[in-house]
């Protein structure tokens, strides 16, 4: 952000030499005191947004360690496709699990 040179005290409290063609020491301090005001609606709302940027972050922080956690464990290995060649030979294996026993016995017959 800018430097800032002016506190709202530095301003409330500026005194302005006088002379005979200077300005209208009123009309100064009515500008003043709208600089003030404004100043201090700044500094408000600078105050707001910083702490709504701290809470974004956080919540930020705890969503990503939310999706972190919930991230399945198979997405971390390599893409694992199933051919129906695979489909086939797994239904083959458990085949001759399954049945392998009474195969072999109406073979023997």
């Amino acid at each position: 952000m800018a430097n800032r040179n002016l506190t709202t005290k530095d301003i409330l409290q500026k005194e302005f030499k006088t002379s005979m063609r200077g300005y209208s020491p009123a009309e100064v301090d009515e500008f003043l005191d709208n600089v003030i005001r404004d100043y201090e609606s700044y500094n408000k709302e600078i105050t707001q947004l910083k702490a709504e940027h701290e809470r974004l972050l956080s919540k930020v922080d705890e969503l990503t360690k939310q999706a972190t956690i919930a991230k399945p464990a198979y997405s971390s290995q390599p893409n694992n496709t199933v051919t129906n060649f695979d489909i086939l030979k797994r239904l083959s294996n458990l085949e001759r699990h399954v049945f392998g026993s009474k195969l072999d016995e109406n073979e023997e017959v």
